[in-house]
């Protein structure tokens, strides 16, 4: 059977295992069962998918990053080098808690940095800036900048991953698209 993705000689990849046309998976990597990988996708070295993990189309993870039970990744996310996911809350070794996985959404387009953790249950909203070596405790909202320990938001950020400023009647523009931003009730949108 022909594969329409790369996978270098020495990646692990189990079977039943959906992987999308065009994605690529680089050295030592591990995708284990029952995981998705969307199409033109793009796997560092040492980097792990664990089962039923969703990756949409169009995500780049950097090396050493593991993904756990519980995560999915919409279209165009970018995961930084060393960042990680956690599944549960107050993990131990001696006690199995399986089951208690913890489920943590990555919204379209949303950039984490290196070395930033994302404490499990807390969503990241679509084109969200997570801040290299942040620690995520609370849900991000769309458009958010959030840095530090505990991760803090400082901003807003554009599609292009431009820091947006907004104007006396809550309008901002991205520098690079031209893209125009509402905030409103402390949420952002694209307006046009």
């Amino acid at each position: 059977m022909e594969k329409h993705y790369f996978a270098h000689p020495t990646a692990i990849i189990d079977d039943g295992c959906i992987i999308g046309k065009g994605t690529k998976i680089w050295h030592f990597s591990h995708i284990m069962p029952n995981c998705t990988l969307g199409e033109n996708c793009n796997l560092g070295q040492n980097v792990v998918i664990s089962p039923d993990v969703v990756l949409g189309k169009n995500v780049k993870v950097q090396n050493n990053v593991s993904i756990y039970t519980g995560v999915i990744c919409d279209d165009d996310v970018f995961l930084g080098p060393s960042m990680v996911f956690t599944n549960v809350i107050n993990p131990r070794s001696a006690v199995n808690r399986k089951s208690e996985y913890a489920k943590t959404h990555v919204g379209k387009g949303a950039s984490i940095g290196a070395n930033a953790t994302i404490v499990c249950g807390h969503d990241i909203g679509e084109f969200a800036f997570i801040g290299a070596g942040a620690v995520v405790t609370k849900t991000v909202p769309a458009f958010a900048l959030v840095i530090g320990n505990p991760a803090r938001q400082t901003g807003w950020m554009s599609e292009f991953g431009h820091r947006l400023e907004f104007d006396l009647n809550g309008q901002a523009t991205c520098k690079e698209s031209g893209q125009i931003y509402k905030l409103e009730n402390n949420l952002v949108k694209r307006i046009s």
